[in-house]
């Protein structure tokens, strides 16, 4: 594979930012100039990082690479810092991480790289804050994704932040960010309004997929309640509690392998939470 490290201004986020971008290479069993010359535009895996992370934490705490490049699929890793995916207007500049993401880093990679912009061969997923961000994006616009994949995460009832909570200090300056509570029901994190209103519209949604370790101090409460939701609602997804994991890389590295064998099937190849 041939991994592409990009260092740019972006208008959105009014600051320099740093994405990673895994592309498939022609290996040892086909001509360099076959594969170069060939016009061939490769099914992409939008990857988001969780809270604390960033653009580089797929590549060194996870296989991404070796699983893309048994998938010949290319992945595009982008940075957030901690902004749950939505726009922060009120921070510094401004830091307008969902708009950045539909208008300036998906025509940047659709323009310069070798990607296809159908629908049937994109795909989005994320683990933690970065599943937040995967529900935020594919019910925003599921037009886009034919399948998004939720690791460690799920949609909750905004309501009041606990304030015995360890993220209880950002989901605040979430609130205040959007002009206090209406605002903050009203804008794309409000996954579980979402959910319900997908269904009552019959929307066309992605393929959804969500995957929780029932040791999971920080997510398993809001899996088991939003799997019960889903089914009271009848929104369609599927859900994997797999057991002895927690919120932890071991985890997340294992969800990966199941996307993707969920996004670019093999004949005959089982996914990997269908076996445990």
């Amino acid at each position: 594979m041939a991994l592409l490290h990009m260092s740019f201004t972006s208008k959105y986020l009014h600051g320099t930012t740093d994405v990673n971008v895994i592309l498939p290479d022609p290996g040892f069993r086909q001509e360099p100039a076959d594969l170069y010359n060939s016009g061939e535009k490769f099914k992409v895996l939008w990857l988001l990082h969780g809270t604390y992370g960033d653009y580089s934490d797929w590549l060194r705490k996870s296989n991404v690479e070796l699983y893309a490049c048994e998938k010949r699929i290319a992945v595009v890793m982008p940075s957030a810092l901690n902004s749950n995916y939505v726009d922060w207007k009120t921070f510094s500049m401004g830091y307008e991480v969902y708009s950045y993401f539909f208008e300036e880093l998906m025509p940047m990679v659709y323009g310069w790289l070798p990607v296809s912009r159908k629908k049937e061969d994109n795909f989005i997923a994320g683990l933690s804050m970065g599943g937040r961000g995967t529900c935020v994006y594919a019910f925003a616009r599921p037009e886009l994704f034919a399948a998004a994949y939720s690791f460690s995460a799920a949609p909750v009832p905004l309501k009041e932040p606990d304030m015995s909570n360890p993220f209880a200090a950002r989901e605040m300056t979430l609130i205040e960010n959007f002009g206090g509570m209406d605002g903050y029901r009203q804008s794309a994190l409000n996954l579980w309004d979402r959910a319900k209103e997908c269904v009552e519209k019959g929307i066309e949604m992605p393929k959804m997929y969500f995957a929780c370790g029932d040791r999971d101090p920080i997510a398993y409460a809001s899996f088991l309640a939003f799997r019960t939701y889903a089914k009271e609602i009848g929104f369609a997804a599927e859900f994997h509690e797999i057991a002895g994991y927690s919120h932890e890389w071991r985890f997340w590295d294992l969800c990966l392998q199941d996307a993707l064998e969920r996004f670019v099937p093999e004949e005959g190849k089982v996914p990997l939470f269908e076996k445990m």
